[in-house]
């Protein structure tokens, strides 16, 4: 049975995650920041002071008394979601098929999806309603039905793509959000601390049931102090093994940039195909990690108690910068610089010690040789807590996607189902898990990023909208909702000195 399963999910991943479908992430990406004018670079400062820069201002990560979060909690609930496995095995697993120049397609889908994030993130709070319980209810699934779908002639394919998405997302939330992650927790603790993955699956039930069930305020309250400690933990791991191999620096992004452009890899054959396999590898873990034009991240950053769209979308191009520019780049170098890899024909050595390396295990053997036992539980305890915290995100991304397709009071079955599958993602095989979490990340994507395409007027209106008032101090009025009673709202808050 699970055979027959792989196998048809396998050719529908060939088709979702093609070539058509990369190049049009890449061009929503490029169409963004030109359109913007390059926000992320031209207004660097900007955006570093009004995100990281701030987090210690009461109005971005003080508690809110409402339904609401704090920006830095949807921040940290968005991260929690997307700095994962994806950062260690997605990594590890492009550069393994891929080879190093891998890497450098991460990062260019990753500089040119901060503005996608940016997108998403300001569609998402312009066209964000508040649910009968009084939480933010907002995603790709209301900008499609309340901004694609109010353009004339195409109510019906808003609805429609709006529905697709929220499907997607429910089904995608127990593969990357579920299956790929506890499999990974389930993987290492077997194989570093010889726990049976059984075991590993109940304590997660347990524990997920704690969080999830307790709903979104619970959700954010463990991801703003989960994410700062591990993402600083894994940093200062991947940064001692920088220093150690400093001397390697040189090797290791000549290799990153040869291999990408590789004059052998266009001419054709055997080559030619290395150079496919590293674009493609590397965009689509790129994607994977920081999930930018998946439609997914949006849904925590709109629960955000921000006024501002083009503020919250800001945070957006934090995350993507954060999880693939920072975290991601470290991982990369500590695989590369390990001499597990060839980095003149880019590939990686087979086994190490005796035993064979897998995309699961090819970073923590890489903190083994430097480290010794302590190397290899530390990645297994950065997998655990990168996993765990991903998986609290997306339960709320699937409860959301549930909300708008059956109605809030079936969320609660979905948050139980959602924990009791957590068993079913540890007990799983490693390839079956990572390949269902690959085709509904691209079916997810693909009506996201119609929408994000066609509000893209919003988007840019909004942007300027913003740059005209907070940094040419135009005296214009904020363009902060696309419903009336809340634009009233947001902007006597904002006149009052809110964010």
């Amino acid at each position: 049975m699970l055979e027959t399963i792989a196998s048809v999910n396998s050719a529908v991943n060939n088709v979702v995650w093609g070539w058509p479908a990369l190049i049009l992430l890449a061009f929503v990406g490029v169409f963004m920041t030109c359109r913007t004018k390059f926000f992320q670079v031209s207004h660097f400062g900007h955006w570093v002071k009004e995100t990281i820069g701030a987090v210690f201002r009461k109005d971005v990560s003080g508690h809110t008394q409402d339904k609401s979060i704090s920006q830095f909690q949807a921040l940290c609930t968005a991260l929690a979601a997307t700095v994962g496995t994806g950062n260690i095995v997605g990594v590890a697993g492009a550069i393994m098929v891929g080879g190093p120049g891998a890497v450098f397609w991460m990062w260019l889908i990753a500089f040119f999806g901060m503005m996608t994030s940016y997108a998403e993130n300001v569609l998402g709070i312009f066209y964000r309603r508040k649910n009968s319980a009084g939480e933010w209810s907002g995603g790709a699934m209301y900008y499609l039905r309340d901004g694609l779908g109010a353009k004339k002639g195409c109510k019906a394919i808003g609805m429609a793509l709006a529905v697709l998405f929220s499907a997607f997302c429910f089904l995608a939330s127990f593969g990357i959000g579920n299956m790929t992650q506890i499999n990974s927790i389930s993987g290492n603790m077997q194989s570093v601390f010889g726990v049976p993955t059984w075991v590993t699956g109940i304590v997660i039930v347990l524990l997920a049931g704690l969080v999830i069930l307790g709903g979104l305020k619970r959700i954010a309250s463990v991801t703003e102090k989960i994410v700062p400690f591990m993402v600083i933990l894994y940093i200062i791991g991947s940064v001692a093994i920088f220093c150690l191999n400093i001397s390697m620096v040189g090797p290791v992004f000549a290799a990153i940039f040869r291999e990408a452009f590789s004059m052998e890899a266009a001419a054709g054959g055997a080559a030619g195909t290395v150079m496919k396999l590293a674009i493609e590898q590397g965009m689509k873990r790129g994607v994977f990690s920081n999930e930018a034009g998946l439609g997914s991240s949006v849904m925590a950053n709109s629960s955000s108690n921000v006024k501002e769209p083009a503020r919250q979308g800001m945070w957006g191009i934090f995350e993507v910068f954060a999880d693939t520019i920072i975290v991601c780049t470290l991982t990369a170098f500590s695989v590369l610089s390990s001499g597990l890899v060839d980095l003149d024909t880019g590939v990686t050595a087979a086994e190490y010690a005796g035993t064979a390396l897998t995309k699961a295990n090819l970073v923590s053997t890489v903190f083994s040789m430097h480290f010794g036992f302590a190397g290899a539980a530390f990645v297994a305890v950065s997998v655990m807590l990168f996993a765990f915290s991903t998986c609290l995100g997306w339960s709320h991304y699937g409860s959301k996607a549930c909300e708008f397709l059956f109605g809030e009071k079936i969320t609660k079955v979905y948050q139980v189902i959602f924990v009791l599958a957590t068993f079913g993602g540890a007990v799983m095989g490693e390839n079956l898990a990572w390949d269902i979490a690959d085709t509904l990340n691209g079916m997810m994507m693909l009506p996201n990023l119609v929408g994000v395409l066609v509000l893209s007027p919003v988007v840019v209106k909004v942007t300027k909208n913003y740059v005209d008032r907070k940094l040419r101090g135009q005296a214009v009025e904020p363009m902060l909702s696309n419903f009336e009673d809340i634009q009233q709202e947001a902007a006597a808050a904002v006149k009052a000195g809110e964010q």
